[in-house]
């Protein structure tokens, strides 16, 4: 699919229905491949799970019969409480509400082992899974908006899926995928605002998605700011009337994610303090003693090696993003605002991941805490392909097939690499890989003596008995399909 790209690229713009056929097919096929992996427990998945577990099992907020799973949790009062922000779970709720009711008609117990884990798995697809496949339908046509065909912007679509990190974080019930998501649309409503319709209801999609970025990370508060100020701004043109409708809009959004998420804390710790700050003194002492909670200031070694390093480096395990960073400027030439505001979130995210003392950010891949910069970075992937001579796009291909092809190393070996190792997908993913030791990560979202040593990490493939390597060709099928319907829907188009 990738090879075939600049062939149709100077082809008509297809109708917009076609448009939505080719969108529709990309954002299947990206949210089955991040079902394809299960990537297992962690401390990071486990403390979000067992605050889902303590609300829908037990009705409260308190983890004290799940924390020793993991370590990221909150200590107050002599209670243990999750030390993430609520906002994924509090989306995934619902959802795994539904998921519990309905396992006995399956028959299966809901809080029995093979239960939980069912669940985990059902809560990472909707909650996590489901808003990055959607990011990705809206990134295909922020690119077509911005001027790039639609082989441009099918290729910031699928690079965004399966060639960056976040193929790895939308596999996991983490909130790194969600935030990046819930940042893009907003980035989008803000864009519709321009039309000069329903300004108060895209000022309201604004104020909700931004809103509930910093409901689920704390660090996603100032570009939520920065995405409002942005929304005002597509409309003040237009007058005080406009203007106030923006105003409306965004501070209902705003205040109702705010509600939602000092009521917690008040709830759980009785303040309006984040959650990190509730550490027990023995656990990540840095928090305490390294700045405001382990921030201090940007440090240039640690931006190089979140960029280019070889352990944590966005353009080491993606190296087609240096395309995106290329048509971000290219785009500035033609949408100065937008461009601007893409590029000061990717900058504001690798600026305070290296300005964190836990750069690394424990077992993961890529430059997990700047994870939400990467559908702004992606945005420039359409216009570096558009206005590309064909040598130059030999080269996007090229890169882009590397990107993906690192990525599904990792992803389908284990995508929480040790914070030790120097270059832990040379020294730990690659050979894995070829050994055909997948899905290698075997620790639960249970407690220790609820799994038995099992639920651990799988494929889809393995669970229909496929060994090795060969697991994944049902996923790399689904890929080939996808490939011949795109051409054949371009070529009818």
């Amino acid at each position: 699919m990738l090879t075939g790209l600049w062939a149709l690229s100077l082809t008509p713009m297809p109708p917009r229905t076609a448009q939505w056929k080719i969108a529709s097919l990309l954002g299947i096929v990206s949210f089955f491949s991040f079902l394809y992996f299960y990537e297992g427990g962690g401390w990071n998945q486990n403390s979000r799970f067992d605050l889902l577990r303590a609300i829908v099992e037990r009705h409260t907020l308190q983890i004290d019969a799940y924390h020793e799973n993991t370590q990221d949790k909150a200590h107050f009062r002599g209670h243990y409480y999750s030390d993430k922000a609520p906002g994924l779970v509090f989306l995934a709720v619902p959802f795994a509400e539904v998921a519990r009711a309905a396992m006995p008609m399956l028959g299966v117990n809901p809080e029995s082992p093979r239960g939980e884990y069912a669940l985990s798995y059902i809560v990472t697809a909707v909650a996590v899974a489901l808003p990055t496949a959607l990011a990705g339908v809206s990134l295909f046509f922020l690119a077509l908006r911005f001027g790039s065909d639609i082989a441009g912007a099918t290729l910031a679509t699928i690079i965004f899926a399966i060639g960056t990190p976040m193929l790895a974080y939308a596999s996991l019930f983490w909130a790194h995928a969600l935030v990046g998501a819930c940042l893009l649309f907003a980035y989008a409503a803000s864009l519709k605002l321009a039309e000069g319709r329903a300004e108060f209801w895209w000022a309201l999609a604004v104020g909700l998605a931004a809103g509930w970025a910093t409901v689920t990370e704390y660090p996603a508060a100032p570009v939520s700011a920065l995405l409002a100020l942005f929304a005002l701004s597509r409309v003040w043109s237009r007058g005080a009337a406009a203007r106030w409708r923006t105003i409306s809009g965004v501070g209902l959004g705003a205040t109702a994610c705010a509600i939602v998420l000092f009521s917690y804390l008040h709830a759980a710790f009785g303040g309006f303090r984040p959650s990190y700050s509730y550490y027990d003194p023995n656990s990540f002492a840095f928090m305490q003693q390294q700045g405001y909670m382990g921030l201090t200031y940007p440090h240039p070694d640690r931006l190089l090696k979140l960029l280019f390093g070889c352990s944590r480096g966005l353009f080491f395990a993606s190296p087609v993003m240096l395309a995106g960073v290329v048509g971000l400027w290219l785009l500035a030439k033609r949408f100065r605002g937008p461009a601007i505001v893409a590029a000061a979130i990717a900058i504001y995210y690798f600026l305070f991941n290296a300005s964190f003392y836990w750069w690394k950010a424990g077992l993961t891949f890529g430059p997990r805490y700047a994870a939400a910069s990467i559908p702004f970075l992606c945005l420039g992937l359409g216009p570096a392909w558009t206005r590309a001579s064909v040598p130059w796009r030999r080269v996007v291909v090229t890169l882009a097939c590397v990107s993906v092809f690192v990525t599904l190393i990792v992803v389908s070996t284990s995508s929480q690499l040790a914070m030790q190792d120097s270059c832990p997908i040379a020294h730990s993913s690659w050979p894995a890989f070829w050994a055909g030791h997948l899905a290698s990560n075997s620790e639960s979202v249970l407690l220790p003596s609820e799994a038995h040593g099992g639920y651990g990490a799988f494929n889809l493939g393995e669970l229909l008995g496929l060994p090795g390597l060969a697991s994944l060709l049902l996923l790399l099928l689904l890929w080939g399909v996808t490939g011949g319907l795109w051409l054949r829907l371009h070529r009818k188009a």
